[in-house]
């Protein structure tokens, strides 16, 4: 829905030009000066527009303005502020020290890219390729030009542009991305120049209250737009294709052409890739500050593995389909993932599990959910392909134990059962794939708690 805008229109609607003359006595009538003709009605228009912005500008100067009604020569005046311009200083993130907004957007802007991608949308009646522009965000993390961005920003995409705060734009190749957890790595290769990375910090050390801001490309138009907001929630249970993450919820503004951009806490550190946003529930009641960052912890091993590798190779698999425990009452169980199918052959099969288990621990980490058994078989931080590990469950009211070995997503056989799946929006659009779907509704629920069936691991 933002394909339609046009950029010479969208420029003349945000460029404001203000001007004023300021002298120690304010603005002081000397010599009377004639009127303008009145042909000139446009430039009278325009003139009337600078003064309202130098009113505005004095009053965003602190002081403001003020009118008396009369000086000691019986004259009006208007009082301005002298007050100088903010100089903002110039630090660097070292993760000891909180930073001001305005320290971290220039600390960070340079390390921020736009992303305009072109990608196949299909094939018109006469057989010709019809292609959709799209856009979205992202941030440097190497200074010879790796990018890190959502799989929704740049899937499909057949050309990847990234732009700089510098004005610098260049063609960047998709290394590789990771649908299930909406990630990609793009490089460019920035000739003799190197690029400013940001600096990762961890969203463990968040806590809810904490500031955070964005720095992003909302609309694909307003690039480098800083958003400020909190942490409204840690641990917050979304569904993404089909895959549940505990997402950091914030009341930074999120919109479409933010996605695959930085997450900064106070400190000027990247905690999270803002993904997604919600704005309506399935009622239509209209919902503000509600945006969501995946934790950069959860996937900074996928990312390391796709510049290594140019793809995701370290993926854990089990080998099952899950269901909420909850909902199988007859297992006497009230917590834990539901075993709903085993895949022949499967890591899971080989460990012994088999249809109508509850896993209740995985290693050291408490499974009370399919979302819980999803996220730690995810989580790159916590398990890889080939690890080993103590599965505890219940089968028929007892408690058991197995040892379970990893396979890895390379080796998932393409005929698995997978889960059922909410229909899902093109990742083409504005850089937020979640924002479009064919009714609210649907999206709502996706993101909310609807029942979509078992999970697969």
């Amino acid at each position: 829905m933002y394909n339609d805008y046009n950029n010479e229109q969208n420029r003349s609607d945000y460029e404001y030009h203000y001007s004023y003359r300021s002298d120690a006595d304010g603005f002081q009538p000397t010599t009377p000066v004639p009127a303008a003709p009145r042909k000139k009605k446009r430039a009278m228009k325009i003139v009337a527009g600078v003064l309202c912005g130098t009113l505005l500008i004095g009053g965003g100067f602190g002081a403001g303005w003020y009118l008396q009604n009369r000086d000691s020569r019986g004259e009006s005046q208007v009082m301005l502020s002298d007050r100088a311009l903010t100089q903002v200083e110039a630090v660097s993130v070292t993760g000891s020290e909180k930073l001001t907004l305005p320290q971290i957007y220039q600390a960070n802007k340079d390390s921020c890219v736009s992303i305009n991608t072109t990608s196949l949308a299909g094939y018109n009646f006469f057989g010709q390729p019809v292609e959709t522009p799209s856009a979205g965000s992202g941030f440097v993390l190497t200074a010879d030009g790796y990018i890190v961005t959502n799989h929704h920003v740049i899937s499909n995409a057949t050309n990847v542009e990234v732009t700089l705060d510098n004005g610098k734009t260049y063609t960047a190749e998709i290394v590789g991305s990771d649908k299930d957890y909406d990630v990609a790595v793009l490089k460019v290769d920035p000739g003799e120049d190197k690029l400013t990375p940001v600096v990762l910090g961890s969203a463990e050390t968040l806590v809810v209250g904490e500031d955070v801001c964005t720095i992003g490309n909302p609309l694909g138009e307003l690039t480098f737009s800083l958003a400020e907001g909190v942490v409204s929630c840690l641990d917050r249970e979304i569904n993404l294709n089909g895959t549940p993450f505990n997402m950091i919820q914030t009341t930074a503004a999120v919109n479409p052409g933010n996605s695959g951009g930085p997450l900064f806490n106070s400190y000027g550190e990247v905690v999270g890739i803002v993904t997604a946003k919600t704005s309506s529930t399935g009622n239509g009641t209209a919902a503000e500050g509600l945006g969501f960052a995946i934790p950069i912890d959860d996937v900074l091993s996928l990312i390391k593995d796709i510049m290594e590798n140019g793809q995701v190779t370290s993926h854990a698999y089990v080998g099952v389909s899950v269901a909420n425990a909850s909902q199988y009452p007859n297992t006497g169980v009230r917590s834990g993932a539901y075993v709903g199918e085993v895949v022949e052959g499967g890591p899971a099969d080989q460990a012994g599990l088999q249809v109508g288990d509850v896993i209740t621990m995985l290693g050291t980490t408490t499974i009370t959910s399919q979302a819980d058994l999803t996220a730690a078989v995810g989580s790159s931080k916590t398990f890889k392909a080939g690890d080993t590990v103590t599965v505890t469950y219940v089968r028929e009211g007892k408690v058991y134990t197995t040892d379970l070995t990893f396979g890895s997503t390379l080796d998932k056989p393409q005929e698995e059962t997978k889960a059922v799946q909410p229909s899902q929006q093109s990742d083409s659009g504005y850089g937020d794939s979640y924002d479009n779907y064919g009714n609210m509704e649907d999206f709502f629920n996706q993101f909310f708690g609807g029942t979509y069936g078992r999970q697969s691991a």
